[in-house]
Parts: structure tokens; sequence; C-alpha cells
């Protein structure tokens, strides 16, 4: 089996800028691809549509059961053959987003929303994770700097983005082997050396 690495946190934590540097610096040792959820493959991004675009309301668990079925389809046309042939998978966002954003902050329960994505993944979770730390505030305000769409997720409460935080703290608290934290508050350049030094010394340990 290859190496899946996913990138976490919060809104404007620029996971998916230092996401995409760091394919370029190790697509040039390494067998490895990039991709992101909800999305990665045609199913789940029409499924990324419906979540993220529209400004419909949605039930909590509606929305916690279609990113686990964008999720299982994402993993099984995309991650999966990659992982089965000894690659490296980089990933924007995997399980542990669902376990903080509908578990934690939407409050339908971390264990409830655990067990769908378990059904949906068959216990097959990231080999490393880095969680890009920043306050939701600074996040939120680098959206807006950045003149970045806007998506559903986006527009909730400040209250929202504080308690997805505080779940991603709790995840953190719980798999400290797995969850390494990055300061996301720092230039982009020390951001993106810092994530790659974790990277780099984790592929070379296994």
């Amino acid at each position: 089996m290859g190496q899946f690495i996913s990138f976490e946190g919060p809104e404007g934590s620029g996971k998916t800028t230092v996401l995409k540097e760091l394919y370029e610096r190790l697509n040039t040792s390494y067998d490895v691809i990039m991709t992101r959820e909800p999305g990665g493959i045609k199913i789940s991004e029409s499924i990324r549509a419906l979540l993220l675009d529209s400004d419909d309301e949605m039930d909590e668990r509606t929305e916690a059961l279609l990113f686990a079925a964008a999720r299982r389809q994402h993993l099984v046309e995309k991650i999966l053959p990659q992982l089965n042939k000894g690659g490296i998978v980089l990933c924007d966002r995997f399980v542990d987003s669902s376990l903080s954003y509908q578990g934690y902050a939407r409050e339908i329960g971390v264990e409830e929303v655990k067990a769908i994505n378990e059904f949906a993944i068959e216990s097959v979770y990231p080999d490393l994770t880095l969680y890009f730390d920043v306050p939701a505030e600074v996040g939120l305000n680098r959206i807006k700097d950045n003149n970045r769409d806007s998506n559903r997720l986006d527009k909730e409460k400040i209250e929202f983005h504080h308690k997805v935080s505080e779940g991603y703290k709790q995840l953190i608290a719980e798999y400290p082997e797995r969850i390494k934290v990055i300061d996301a508050t720092q230039s982009l350049e020390s951001v993106i050396e810092d994530a790659y030094q974790v990277i780099v010394n984790f592929l070379n340990q296994v």
C-alpha cells in the first residue's frame, strides 16, 4: 500500500494553496496525485455542487450522508487505486472534516457521523493528516481579502466556525500520532516549508 496524506483546517486556513505547492515539489521524486473532498471524481464533484454551491436549506443529516456518499465513490474510484499501486495521495479534506463540521459543529454527534463514514470508508483512514491551525476570524477575513468565492459553509455564523475548530482540537487530542498541527498564521512560505518537512520526515520513516 502507498501513503495517504490528508490536509485539514478551518475555512481560509490556506491548506489548498499549500497542498498544490507540495504536490509540485513531491511530484519530482514520488508517484503522487492530489485530489479533494468533496469531489475528485465526476460523481463526487456533482455531489459537491449540491453541498457547497447551493444556497438551498439542507437538513444536517442529509448533508452528512451526502459527504459520506461522495467520499465512498472518491475512495473506490481514485484514492484506493493509487494506494494499491504504492503511490501517494494528497487529499484536501477527508473524514476528519465530516467529524468536525457535521458531527461537532452541526451537533448531530461525532460518533454518529463516524459510524456513517466507517460504512463508507471501511476503515481506510489517512496515514498522516496535516491540520492547518488558524483562528476562525483570520481564515474568514482571508477569504474576503482574496476575493475567493464563498461557499455555503463559509457563510455560516462565526459561532459555527468556532465549533469547527473545537471539533478539530478534539480529534488532534484523540489522534496525536496521525494529526500534526501546522501554524497557519505564519507567512505562506513558512507554512509550506513546515508542511513539507513534516511530510518528508514521515515518508522517510515508512
